[in-house]
């Protein structure tokens, strides 16, 4: 017989897993639709041709595609299979599983845009599939938790990303962390500083890599990458500033003098910093990442990333502006910006810290138990009104003995049974018994919705 397994990269969640989930799940929802998000959801695939060209070559490589059904060799000749998958690729694959929530979002606008009011703000709360390699907190299958604004140049979103990324964390105990912050109009100017115009692309995705390979590696790669040693020279200094975020800012801002695309994306960023003031906000667990780059080709203006400190974690939470994303189907000046939670890596974090609390896990309050079928009988008649009071109850469905029902709310961690032996039917009261200290006494329905609600 054949032992069950799960594909790599994934995983099952039983119902602790699910009660935490769900609690990090509200948290956000709960922070989104505070700040005027409105939910919608798109399908687990997507054309490849909406997928291809948005994320990147590495992106591009990291790609679920889904064979198309029935013979889906049928149309690949030899002379396909003698070119290489590049030429057997469109014709055996017309799918893939989305990559994240952003570019679906995209189509999504394009195609719905006589039906919206923009500014347009949604979120989107869904799985999505990468082909990386796993390993702890990076899987294939996760869920994304996306707030996107499009229609609307207003640094304005930028500010409020800032405030959602605290609100949330507050709210799940999480007090040493960054929100870094760059511009990828900075990232540009440094291209041109450097004296390597034009080649931002690959800049962004060397530096990327800064936080886990180091300065060395990402050097190497930036000469593999065409770079010059007389430009990672010259790159060296950003790589070393200090921690001020206002002293960053001048040091960049004469870094960048003759760079007026560089010296946009600085002022971007202190309207930020401005807006927020102005919210009577602080820059609180904010840092200014000059070395921020984020890997999605997407991006324009803005960019965030958000590291817990202490744990083993990598980021936990990302995004950023993009001026014309829903300009590759068809609809060009839509300027949007947006971030995204990763679940599944929040959770990682606060079941490290032992964040987690009692009562995000709570499940059945009570369990009604019986010697007889009688006193099931009378168990059965109780149900509907301690459920609709609002207390979680369940009955226990076998007549069995007392002690394998007791067991059984036990192993459950149910706080609470309610016996029902022959005096409680005739008395029409219920014996609670407290499972955690022993006590036990004797209380009518009023009595029971008031202790237990």
């Amino acid at each position: 017989m054949q032992k069950p397994s799960l594909p790599k990269g994934t995983r099952d969640f039983g119902p602790v897993q699910m009660a935490r989930r769900t609690y990090i799940l509200d948290t956000i929802k709960e922070t989104f639709q505070l700040f005027g998000y409105q939910q919608i959801e798109t399908p687990a695939m997507e054309n490849l041709s909406t997928l291809t060209g948005k994320y990147g070559d590495e992106g591009d490589q990291l790609l679920f595609k889904i064979l198309n059904s029935g013979d889906f060799l049928k149309d690949v000749s030899s002379e396909d299979l003698e070119k290489g998958s590049g030429a057997t690729l469109s014709k055996v694959s017309e799918k893939g599983l989305r990559y994240d929530l952003t570019v679906p979002f995209a189509r999504y606008v394009v195609m719905n845009r006589n039906e919206l009011t923009f500014p347009f703000k949604r979120y989107q709360i869904q799985p999505v599939w990468r082909a990386d390699r796993p390993q702890k907190g990076r899987y294939r299958e996760f869920y994304q938790c996306d707030a996107d604004v499009v229609g609307t140049d207003s640094l304005v979103c930028e500010a409020e990303i800032v405030l959602m990324i605290r609100r949330v964390f507050d709210r799940l105990g999480l007090k040493d962390y960054s929100i870094k912050i760059n511009n990828r109009k900075i990232l540009t100017g440094i291209a041109e500083a450097i004296g390597e115009a034009g080649k931002e692309g690959p800049l962004c995705v060397a530096i990327d890599k800064l936080d886990k390979i180091g300065w060395e590696k990402v050097q190497e790669e930036l000469i593999q990458r065409g770079f010059s040693q007389d430009s990672t020279v010259k790159l060296q200094p950003l790589v070393e500033l200090g921690n001020d975020i206002f002293q960053k800012l001048e040091t960049l801002k004469s870094f960048l003098k003759d760079s007026e695309v560089g010296q946009k994306g600085i002022a971007e960023l202190e309207e930020v910093f401005e807006i927020l003031s102005k919210m009577g906000e602080n820059l609180d667990f904010v840092d200014f990442d000059v070395m921020l780059a984020r890997g999605l080709s997407y991006y324009t203006g803005a960019i965030f990333e958000v590291k817990v400190h202490g744990v083993s974690i990598g980021s936990v939470s990302g995004g950023g502006r993009y001026d014309n994303l829903t300009g590759v189907f068809g609809l060009p000046g839509v300027s949007g910006v947006g971030f995204s939670f990763g679940v599944d890596r929040i959770y990682d974090v606060l079941d490290e810290l032992k964040l987690f609390p009692a009562e995000s896990q709570r499940g059945t309050q009570l369990l009604l138990v019986y010697f007889d079928a009688s006193g099931k009988d009378y168990a059965l008649s109780l149900l509907a009104s301690l459920r609709k009071a609002g207390i979680k109850t369940e009955i226990y469905p076998d007549e069995a003995k007392i002690k394998k029902q007791l067991e059984f709310a036990t192993k459950k961690e149910i706080p609470f049974v309610g016996i029902c032996g022959d005096q409680e039917i005739k008395d029409q009261v219920l014996a609670l018994k407290n499972l955690s200290t022993g006590e036990q006494e004797q209380l009518n329905l009023p009595e029971i919705l008031k202790r237990l609600t």
